[in-house]
């Protein structure tokens, strides 16, 4: 999408239920319809992070322009910060994911907060997968798959990957193939 083809009408829409900041939720906006050229892009982001400094979705923004530019390191960074997020709005103070257990949330609903909490620790596995840091990834997908034992969110498969990735590691040294 060509930024001169975005119209004001859809600048302007609460997409995201009204508590990020109107401009900021705009500049999200304009950073999604300036996708293709990435500085433009990232400017529209560090405004909207200006406006809104740390929201939940501004960093939600930020994840999916890296990830979407194959730029891994950074959307890992971003990812972390929306378990963070998830964490807080599970009510978990201490930050860490690991200690997760069913007791802190029904994650067989279909409650935004749980399913946040899947989803963001879901992309965080496969960003560590990807990244080669397969002990890091299996942890965190094999936390997924404890909590979302119908496999709903797909950690299953991943975890599979990443426990062969670790036993080719074991059998033949570190590799540097992506999975």
């Amino acid at each position: 999408m060509l930024l001169a083809e975005v119209d004001e009408g859809w600048l302007n829409r609460r997409y995201y239920g009204g508590d990020l900041p109107a401009e900021a939720e705009r500049s999200l906006h304009l950073a999604a319809a300036s996708f293709g050229n990435d500085i433009e892009a990232l400017c529209h982001l560090a405004r909207a992070d200006e406006l809104a400094p740390g929201h939940r979705l501004v960093d939600l923004g930020h994840y999916k322009f890296h990830f979407y530019k194959h730029n891994l390191p950074a959307a890992l960074e971003y990812g972390e910060r929306l378990v963070r997020h998830a964490l807080a709005g599970l009510g978990v103070n201490h930050g860490d994911w690991s200690a997760v257990t069913p007791a802190h949330a029904d994650f067989t609903a279909l409650d935004h907060a749980p399913r946040f909490f899947l989803f963001a620790l879901l992309a965080v596995g496969y960003l560590q997968l990807r990244l080669g840091r397969v002990e890091e990834a299996r942890a965190a997908l094999g936390t997924v798959c404890s909590l979302d034992p119908a496999d709903r969110f797909g950690a299953k498969r991943l975890l599979d990957l990443a426990d062969r990735r670790a036993h080719l590691q074991a059998d033949h040294g570190d590799a540097e193939d992506e999975p």
